[in-house]
């Protein structure tokens, strides 16, 4: 891979969805060029007295609907092409939203699970002193990620505090309620793709019951959509984390794997009673063979390219959810797109995390607080609409849901910049 494959990479991802809408060409020049680049040094001073210092990024990609947005990651691979691709995602993903937001995204190059937790305070906290010049609640507001929580969140939030000599709720959003967090955020990105599957489910006329799921990822996300399909009836057959996977064709008690999952940071097939786990019968596999099961819907709720051209031929699900960015690779794509395989993509799949981060950051800003029902009713509303124009896109061009998506947010970035002025203004052709 070259230094620049995964921005480049999704990029292309424009050029179908261009074909379905006509907008100024400069939008696409805006698209292709991100608006501005942060690399810093973070030191770090260790539990036994060392110093270290870990490389981070902030990525303003486009502003062209309003102050960046996106997510802070704590990972070993976290790179700057990385945080460029993240940050074009969450341009298109906020436009899909008619979120009044551009794309941001950063992260810092670090294994969080090698910290201490008096560690991992220091490095977010230095972290924000590094960049805080480039965030502000009218500039660029970011939000947990991988690897990062509210508690990470709040600690980020009270060090800008600090720096600028102010309170300012509003700068990072994704926070602990005590802090100003909102209700309904910790679920948010699952509560999201739950909307999607079910509008899906309400158009093909699925039984719960009688439909089988697979996730790759077992962190919030992941957790928070087995949980809301459980609820509904779904089979989950299938889950994953970083050490493997499991895999029981009768399906999952979810509440008692999110138990043990928490209890024990390790994922075990467990049923739970009272205060007493025991152990299941399941089947262990490798997260390359859960995304090749034999299921209905597929969720990779992990990292980006897991699905590959290497593997795409393999997948056997009848639809992929993205829950997590970028999953499914550009190549992949146009295989799955060939064997009839329904692909939501992550600008619509995921999206309910930066909406509830939408809501969270008006409540900050007006100092009126929605309740947990009032902020569940406005995502599933927002979600549901978003969903249907994807669907009547997609249906009217005969193209894919990701091509629909990223033509409905094209549309909406050509109309911000033929709004400030393109070419055919200031030529006088307008």
């Amino acid at each position: 891979m070259t230094d620049h494959s995964a921005f480049v990479a999704a990029l292309r991802r424009l050029d179908a969805a261009a074909k379905l809408v006509d907008i100024p060409e400069e939008t696409y020049v805006r698209l292709r060029h991100p608006k501005a680049v942060l690399t810093v040094s973070v030191p770090l001073r260790r539990d036994d007295g060392s110093l270290e210092m870990f490389t981070a990024h902030r990525v303003h990609h486009n502003d062209l609907r309003g102050p960046g947005k996106g997510g802070l990651r704590y990972h070993p691979d976290v790179t700057l092409d990385e945080c460029k691709a993240l940050a074009f995602w969450m341009t298109c993903k906020c436009a899909v939203m008619d979120l009044p937001y551009g794309g941001a995204k950063g992260g810092i190059a670090v294994d969080p699970k090698s910290l201490s937790q008096l560690e991992l305070e220091r490095l977010s906290r230095g972290l924000i002193r590094r960049i805080a010049e480039f965030i502000g609640p009218q500039l660029d507001i970011p939000a947990p990620d991988v690897y990062t929580n509210e508690r990470i969140m709040g600690w980020m939030m009270d060090e800008y505090a600090h720096v600028v000599r102010r309170h300012e709720p509003a700068v990072i959003t994704g926070k602990p309620l005590g802090l100003g967090g909102s209700q309904g955020r910790s679920d948010a990105t699952a509560r999201g793709g739950y909307v999607c599957i079910a509008k899906l489910a309400e158009e093909r006329g699925w039984k719960p019951a009688e439909t089988t799921v697979a996730i790759q990822g077992f962190g919030n996300a992941g957790q928070g959509i087995a949980r809301l399909l459980a609820e509904d009836g779904y089979r989950i057959v299938a889950v994953s984390d970083s050490s493997g996977a499991i895999v029981s064709r009768d399906g999952f008690d979810v509440p008692s794997l999110i138990r043990a999952k928490n209890d024990t940071r390790k994922l075990e097939a467990v049923y739970c009673q009272g205060s007493v786990c025991d152990q299941v019968d399941a089947e262990r596999i490798s997260n390359g063979e859960l995304l090749e099961l034999d299921v209905d819907i597929l969720i990779p709720a992990a990292l980006e390219d897991v699905i590959t051209a290497d593997n795409a031929a393999e997948v056997q699900a009848r639809v992929v959810l993205e829950l997590a960015n970028g999953p499914v690779t550009s190549d992949a794509d146009d295989i799955l797109d060939q064997r009839g395989i329904t692909v939501i993509p992550d600008i619509l799949a995921n999206a309910g995390g930066v909406t509830v981060s939408y809501y969270e950051w008006v409540q900050n800003r007006s100092g009126d607080y929605w309740s947990a029902e009032d902020v569940r009713q406005r995502l599933e509303k927002r979600m549901a609409y978003q969903f249907d124009q994807v669907m009547r896109l997609a249906a009217d061009n005969q193209v894919s849901l990701r091509v629909a998506a990223y033509a409905l947010a094209l549309q909406r970035l050509g109309e911000a910049a033929e709004a400030v002025g393109t070419r055919d203004l200031f030529n006088g052709k307008d």
